[in-house]
């Protein structure tokens, strides 16, 4: 039996597919990628040849790389008893398997030579390894699937995109993290949706574009946002593990497609460059019925069902934790602003840009849904996706009453958003609903590798501290 089969995958006729395809199209590599615990892509480049080997047994990986801060660095003891984390299979970096994923399978269009496949961690028993948030996101999936529902989620994402100027690839700019680069605007922005902000952006645009359909991409739309050089892509609903892993391939193609044409994307809520606009991720979501097909969240006299209204209950009842995971930097709490188009208490309302969630749809409408517009561009789709997924589930299962709708976001009375990530990780800290979704290991886990972010960025000497008390004192 071969290792995939022992995990309970590999399809044989989809892997046949596959190998056809490599045979056919010449395909030199395969880039076997894996989503880490920040949503960032890691993985390993195997010649073709290598690849039936892989497509059965997996290739390895050092362990280490569970462990990692946003800077790269390793946040865990990893050569003490247990890895630093209680668990025998992660002492002294050793390895796991990355398993690809056959469904995953493409071609990169802006290179040819290249196929690419997500993969799932596991350790050499099978058992899947319980830090890998693809695995999470599909348990909790399973969940929803167990009590009738098909979770089905739609991406508004918004970014910025610059013209680099200089790579900063000198060897005093590597560190860990090294130098940013240094890059220009493209467009001088506030000209919100005019065709001309647009035109000046549609040689890297439509590059862009033809590479992200060329993927099998769903885009809907681009869009020119408010802030210089920022602009949104849409993407039409899929099912939540779909949407995921659309989320995670289409960042790093941007990012790989902009830089060879000379550009830089960042996907960094605020960078911090004069004048630029905050970006979020608008996350729209619904609960499909597995008995009838229909959408669950279609009122019938009300724009809300029962099972949308309780599903809302659970996403503002959990606001605090959820935002652990739908903002996940330092940076992306300076979005969190009154009267700048993003949420700063939980709240919900029908069709406003100012509040938590936006409910959009009609009575009888089957395209009725929630839109979450709390989240940060950077944030780990699965564990984002997760977290809205299970908090709403729970609020299903608590009939958790949302309350009225807010026709003034900025001045009804509610809980206020976490101003920082260190509130939003005490949040998660005592959310009894979050350690039951992802398990309190995870939970734990994840508070320690924030928490050392954080630790970084508060033994650095800021630019307005030496401003501020260096000539004053």
């Amino acid at each position: 039996m071969s290792f995939a089969e022992t995990c309970g995958r590999g399809d044989p006729r989809r892997i046949a597919e596959i190998l056809a395809r490599v045979e056919k199209d010449a395909i030199g590599v395969v880039r076997l990628a894996w989503a880490d615990q920040h949503g960032i892509l890691r993985g390993k480049t195997i010649m073709a040849s290598e690849l039936p080997g892989a497509l059965f047994n997996g290739v390895t990986m050092t362990t280490t790389l569970l462990m990692k801060d946003t800077s790269h660095r390793t946040a865990f003891a990893v050569f003490t008893t247990g890895g630093g984390i209680g668990m025998k299979e992660l002492e002294g970096a050793a390895d796991c398997l990355l398993l690809p994923d056959p469904l995953t399978f493409r071609v990169l269009p802006w290179a040819p030579h290249s196929g690419w496949m997500l993969c799932d961690a596991h350790f050499a028993d099978g058992r899947p390894v319980p830090f890998d948030t693809r695995h999470l996101l599909r348990n909790i999936v399973g969940k929803a699937e167990a009590a009738g529902f098909e979770p089905i989620a739609g991406l508004e994402v918004e970014f910025h995109l610059f013209r680099l100027l200089d790579s900063k690839l000198a060897p005093e700019d590597a560190g860990q993290p090294g130098t940013p680069p240094e890059v220009g605007l493209l467009t001088q922005g506030y000209n919100y949706l005019t065709e001309l902000r647009y035109d000046q952006l549609d040689p890297i645009l439509e590059i862009l574009r033809r590479e992200i359909q060329a993927l099998g991409l769903p885009l809907r739309s681009m869009e020119v946002e408010y802030g210089p050089s920022q602009v949104e892509f849409t993407f039409a609903a899929q099912g939540a593990m779909q949407s995921a892993d659309d989320m995670i391939l289409f960042r790093s193609a941007v990012k790989q497609v902009a830089r060879r044409h000379g550009h830089h994307a960042t996907f960094m809520c605020r960078p911090r460059i004069p004048n630029v606009m905050s970006s979020g991720w608008h996350l729209h979501q619904s609960l499909k019925s597995r008995t009838t097909g229909r959408n669950a969240f279609v009122g019938e006299g009300a724009l809300l069902s029962d099972t949308a209204r309780h599903y809302l209950g659970g996403l503002l009842h959990h606001a605090g934790a959820a935002a652990a995971f739908a903002v996940p930097t330092l940076n992306g709490y300076r979005r969190y602003r009154p009267y700048s188009l993003a949420p700063d208490r939980a709240i919900w309302g029908i069709d406003n840009r100012g509040v938590m969630v936006r409910a959009l749809g009609a009575p009888g409408d089957s395209a009725t849904r929630l839109e979450n517009r709390a989240g940060e561009p950077a944030a780990n789709p699965y564990l984002y996706i997760g977290s809205q997924l299970a908090f709403g589930l729970e609020g299903i299962a608590s009939a958790r009453d949302p309350g009225p709708s807010a026709d003034t976001p900025y001045e009804t009375k509610a809980v206020a958003l976490p101003r920082n990530l260190e509130q939003a990780l005490l949040a998660l800290d005592v959310s009894e609903a979050a350690r039951d979704a992802f398990g309190s290991g995870f939970v734990d886990y994840y508070l320690r590798l924030k928490r050392a972010e954080i630790a970084r960025f508060e033994a650095e000497v800021s630019e307005w501290e030496q401003r501020e008390y260096f000539e004053l004192y």
